[in-house]
């Protein structure tokens, strides 16, 4: 590898770097901030980057775009990995691992500070939140898990739910709630303090993944209501035992003991990363997750699963009380260690395990993590195959010299020619650009004559087109931004040869030389202006599903558009016939009046009594309501 010149300046910097712990921030010519690191040693971690020697595809590629670096020192290795995480949050640089899949789950929140405390829905986590003398439960993997966990607490335990501070001054009457056995009624002075903290001990050991002591309990009642021969109270009782014993079912055992914890691995294939979560709360695995890192397929295990600890959990994701991780960088455990538990502000384990059951967890999370990176792949791929690849195959079937960027189908919809409709539907690399799709009114063609809407609508199309881009272009501004100005590369007419050639005299007109073909529906014949037999396409390739997807879209866009203007239309009030009469003064004719045959009978006194209306208005709707009486 030749030596790279990396200027006097930058030079002069690497040389006089310190030999002290900081972070260091890579830019690029711009000035932007691309990288951010730390270091033990910065002098040597730094110096790294510029030395002659091979570096992994996303340092080489972070390398070819310094221009610049600065340096910020700090007095230990904590504080500069807390530096760290907060510069990451504040610039996200481009070559960093960066959270983008924005997920908050939702937590149980338990305030052990109110006398009376009920369940609450906490939708994210802030580490302050940490302190605030609640309880937390989670995380839970959706909406879903969170009902079923609530549905089931509350089943078996008489929480209230209101919002009320608790106690007031003066009692209040029950709700519905404590009628049917659902709330122990505080606000009505039914229970003591002592006795709802009795049942919260429940709750708390329920939710902590202590289900054996509510079975207990239950199954007690259960067998002292049947003995007391209050079966339809015991036939109660069963069904809650039954929903709890199934809800322990749904989870996973865990053979460690009743531990919280967060089981982390990683997933590489050379390019891309992906990392699985395991959580694990009161000894059961009550879900995971995984999180794919673009360009981290390469790197160090412990280099990607270290920086990704830190901004997982500076996110305010709830700490555990043990993290297993698959892997760290070396002599880094303590420091991040240590930080885990100042973000959490209790103690925390953090551990890479190399045998026995730990290990073996995080080799089930690896192996999820393999699992999801390979079905990311997959879906990529099939997604690729479908869009910019089937618009690549396409073009190449038509013979376009270049795969078709901006494919645009046109379609007609009328009602015995009434109400003339066209539509435009846009796909950009093989998806659709619902911002792009247009509708236009058919104005000069009388009757249901396709060919020439069609015309007209292209010729529209285009004549704005043209002018919008040159006007673009003329003030320095890309193509792209406009309405009609960025043109298509390929244009699919819904129709066989006719439709196909008035479309294209349309272009011919304005001078505008593009791609265009026709679809046949019947046999799925595609037609091209200059060629007199159709072109014909394996039913199962990616090209004519896409061509199939475009003309189906059309046609769905300009029905949907036509039978809104039929609706329109249908709802025609008699008095929109009666010059003079706009919508303010139908509306206030109906309000006075009350009816429509109110109005034909209303004299002119009566009518001039309506708000807004004047003495020709009036002989207006006299005229009318004379020409329209019955004989």
């Amino acid at each position: 590898m030749a030596r790279i010149d990396w200027g006097e300046t930058l030079e002069t910097k690497i040389a006089m770097l310190p030999e002290s712990p900081g972070c260091y921030l890579m830019k690029d010519a711009e000035g932007t901030i691309i990288y951010v690191g730390k270091a033990v040693n910065l002098k040597n971690r730094v110096r790294s980057y510029f030395r002659d020697t091979d570096h992994t595809p996303k340092v080489a590629a972070m390398i070819s775009n310094i221009a610049d670096f600065d340096i910020l020192l700090c007095d230990s290795n904590l504080e500069a990995l807390c530096l760290e995480c907060n510069l990451i949050k504040l610039h996200k640089p481009h070559y960093n691992i960066l959270l983008k899949d924005d997920k908050h789950y939702p937590y149980l929140r338990v305030n052990l500070k109110e006398p009376f405390p009920r369940l609450e829905l906490a939708r994210r986590m802030e580490p302050g939140q940490l302190k605030d003398g609640a309880k937390y439960f989670g995380p839970y993997i959706g909406a879903t898990a969170v009902r079923q966990v609530i549905e089931a607490v509350r089943g078996v335990f008489p929480l209230r739910t209101c919002r009320k501070e608790l106690p007031l001054k003066t009692p209040c009457r029950p709700c519905v709630n404590y009628e049917i056995g659902k709330c122990m009624a505080p606000c009505a002075g039914k229970c003591t303090e002592e006795a709802y903290w009795d049942m919260m001990d429940g709750v708390l050991a329920f939710l902590g993944g202590d289900y054996q002591q509510v079975l207990k309990v239950l199954q007690r009642d259960m067998m002292a209501c049947a003995e007391k021969m209050q079966y339809e109270r015991a036939a109660a009782l069963r069904d809650k035992i039954r929903d709890i014993e199934g809800l322990m079912e749904r989870q996973i055992a865990i053979r460690t003991e009743r531990s919280e914890q967060d089981i982390i691995a990683l997933a590489q294939d050379g390019l891309d990363a992906m990392v699985h979560i395991f959580y694990v709360r009161g000894g059961r695995m009550i879900g995971g997750d995984h999180f794919a890192l673009p360009r981290e397929g390469s790197e160090e295990p412990g280099e990607v699963l270290a920086e990704f600890l830190t901004q997982y959990y500076e996110d305010g994701n709830l700490i555990p009380r043990n993290v297993l991780v698959q892997a760290l960088p070396d002599n880094s455990r303590e420091q991040l260690e240590q930080w885990l538990r100042q973000q959490k502000g209790s103690a925390v384990t953090l551990a890479t395990p190399k045998r026995g059951e730990k290990h073996d967890l995080i080799l089930l999370a690896a192996k999820n993590a393999a699992d999801a990176l390979q079905k990311r792949n997959a879906r990529a791929s099939i997604r690729e195959e479908r869009t910019t690849g089937a618009a690549a195959a396409l073009g190449r079937a038509l013979g376009l010299p270049e795969p078709p960027r901006r494919i645009e189908g046109y379609d007609i919809s009328n009602t015995q020619g009434v109400l003339s409709v066209a539509s435009m539907v846009v796909f950009i690399d093989g998806e659709p650009a619902r911002k792009e799709y247009r509708h236009f009114r058919i104005k000069t063609v009388e009757g249901a004559n396709d060919f020439a809407s069609l015309n007209e609508v292209l010729g529209r199309r285009f004549e704005h087109g043209l002018k919008e881009k040159a006007e673009r272009e003329a003030a320095g501004l890309p193509a792209k931004g406009g309405k009609f100005s960025d043109l298509p590369d390929l244009v699919l007419i819904d129709g066989g040869p006719q439709q196909l050639r008035f479309a294209r005299q349309a272009l011919l007109d304005m001078g505008a030389e593009v791609a265009m073909f026709g679809l046949a529906k019947k046999q799925e014949e595609i037609f091209l202006p200059d060629r007199e037999e159709p072109i014909l396409l394996d039913h199962h390739t990616p090209e004519l599903h896409l061509i199939q997807r475009v003309r189906d879209e059309a046609h769905r866009f300009c029905i949907t558009h036509h039978r809104g203007l039929r609706g329109k239309a249908s709802i025609h009030s008699q008095l929109e016939d009666i010059p003079g009469i706009g919508p303010k003064r139908r509306k206030a004719l109906l309000t006075k009046l009350g009816s429509l045959k109110a109005i034909r009978e209303a004299t002119e006194e009566q009518l001039l009594s309506v708000p807004g209306m004047t003495k020709s208005a009036a002989a207006a709707v006299l005229k009318w309501a004379a020409s329209t009486a019955k004989k």
